[in-house]
């Protein structure tokens, strides 16, 4: 078999590395934490901690590990392979070998039938997995003895190698329960550097450090994520000293500046802030009000009142400092051009407080955000103050995401995406019109076949040059028939007690609770002296 090495993706993006905060001291210490224990505010609480059933998928758990995972820089490395993976010339071939001596949490060892069985399973229509459509490209997963596993692809996929960080399960626990209803999704047992002690619904999740860990034990011995929703509470609690350290808002995290005895990190991000339009919707569902909408947006203003200038416009769902984003498809707020389109279209002014009417229909609609997030409640007022500067009427609400999840077929949301890694990961899956209504998949049921042959394209084909043509049409193609309104990339803004040391963030994704951060690498911290 001919092989050529795997070629990583380099991060788009410089790691920043924690800006000190100066001036009077502070309690920093999570109440009755040690030297050794550090408590941690997150705004949401996972479904579930199997990864059959999608946790952990991009990496950086703290009770899994996968075959490969991401440095700081982003770079692939190997974690239960003990190498990167030797690839076919055809790109159509994959085989990893594994570390040698790792063992699960309950001190059975690592074999290739728990890759095999985990990306099964995952593979499996009956699994209930929404990420299913990531691996695709597999035709095939078998174990070569004990210790190697080949994967045999449908097609050469250029980012094959990024998605096996996909974390690893035990095939000895998790084969016999149903993937779906198991114990295994609250009680999981994986090779990581820590063990879950506890996990009290809707208010903490707490873990200890795996003595047996492959990567040697970590120095930090028990970790606690308190789920605190609300950001202001969360913000709160930290000043108490409830907290050692929490995920906040930018101007929230400005309130720490003059604390020297915590340190404020910012990391850049693919994460961003939308309005999800359904075309269910009677007044959604009209292209020139979707596009009218993007034209009355002001993302700077968005920028420089809501994020503190913590973050960027977005004018697609990459960010403009990726090499992906589609060169000249940068766009001011431009009123007038919003309310031609809306006349062009027939919403003419019904004298209504200024609110455009067409057919006898008024241009208005409800936008849903989740309760407690302050950001992405200043985005919804904000959009809702453009939007009725151009005749359309946006009516906020707020509401917990099992409300929310049922309305999003007729309603408006704000919502939040962002895969880094490749193009290829965060696209498909937000606007692919097979994955229309597929759980939290193309919220906008969007459905354009430019965009879907564009996403098959760059999919499908290993030819860079052919691939970055296919990701410039689809993000042109956007700006014409949008079914997102792009609104900003935000900065993640942490606040940590300054108690330890190795502590740096990545470029990150959408999610950043329990996996990003400067706890990406939790099990590398070290106290200070």
């Amino acid at each position: 078999m001919t092989v050529r090495r795997i070629r990583t993706a380099a991060a788009t993006a410089a790691v920043l590395t924690g800006v000190s905060a100066c001036s009077a001291p502070g309690s920093s210490t999570g109440k009755g934490a040690g030297a050794d224990s550090v408590v941690i505010g997150v705004a949401s609480e996972p479904d579930t901690l199997s990864p059959l059933l999608g946790y952990g998928k991009d990496g950086n758990s703290k009770i899994f590990d996968g075959l490969l995972a991401r440095d700081a820089d982003l770079e692939l490395r190997p974690a239960l392979a003990k190498a990167l993976p030797e690839v076919a010339a055809d790109g159509l071939t994959y085989t990893y070998t594994l570390r040698r001596g790792v063992k699960f949490s309950d001190g059975e060892p690592l074999t290739s039938a728990d890759v095999v069985f985990t990306y099964d399973t995952i593979l499996d229509a009956k699994t209930n997995n929404t990420y299913r459509s990531e691996l695709d490209a597999i035709e095939d997963v078998r174990a070569d003895g004990d210790d190697k596993v080949v994967f045999t692809l449908k097609y050469p996929y250029a980012p094959f190698a990024g998605r096996t960080v996909l974390p690893v399960v035990p095939e000895h626990v998790a084969g016999g329960q149903d993937p779906n209803t198991g114990s295994f999704n609250t009680e999981p047992i994986g090779t990581g550097p820590y063990l879950l002690t506890s996990w009290s619904k809707g208010e903490k999740l707490t873990f200890k450090a795996n003595p047996g860990y492959w990567g040697g034990a970590p120095k930090v011995e028990k970790v606690t994520m308190a789920i605190v929703k609300d950001d202001d509470v969360r913000a709160t609690r930290l000043r108490s000293g409830d907290l050692d350290g929490a995920v906040l808002p930018p101007r929230l995290a400005a309130t720490f500046k003059n604390d020297e005895s915590r340190k404020t990190y910012d990391a850049k991000t693919y994460d961003f802030r939308a309005v999800a339009l359904p075309r269910a919707n009677e007044v959604t569902g009209d292209r020139a009000v979707r596009q009218a909408l993007d034209a009355a947006v002001d993302r700077q203003a968005m920028v420089a009142e809501i994020l503190d200038g913590a973050g960027r416009p977005a004018y697609g769902p990459l960010p403009v400092d990726d090499p992906w984003f589609a060169r000249g498809i940068q766009r001011g707020q431009d009123l007038a051009e919003a309310r031609r389109i809306l006349d062009r279209a027939g919403w003419r002014s019904s004298g209504e407080g200024g609110i455009r009417a067409k057919d006898g229909r008024r241009a208005s609609f409800t936008l849903l955000y989740p309760s407690g997030d302050k950001v992405r409640q200043d985005h919804a007022l904000a959009y809702a103050s453009d939007a009725k500067k151009a005749g359309i009427e946006v009516k906020v609400e707020s509401a917990t995401w099992e409300v929310i999840e049922p309305r999003m077929k007729t309603d408006a949301v704000l919502a939040g995406f962002g895969s880094s890694g490749d193009p290829d990961y965060g696209l498909y899956t937000l606007l692919h019109s097979s994955l229309a209504g597929d759980g939290f998949n193309n919220m906008a049921r969007y459905d354009d076949p430019a965009v879907d042959e564009a996403l098959d394209t760059g999919r499908r084909t290993s030819d860079e040059a052919t691939r970055k043509a296919a990701y410039d049409s689809l993000q042109r193609e956007l700006v014409k028939d949008p079914g997102y309104t792009f609104l900003t990339h935000i900065d993640h803004v942490y606040v940590l007690a300054d108690r330890w040391q190795a502590l740096t963030t990545q470029v990150e994704p959408h999610e950043h609770g329990f996996s990003s951060g400067p706890w990406w690498n939790l099990q590398a911290w070290r106290p200070k002296k």
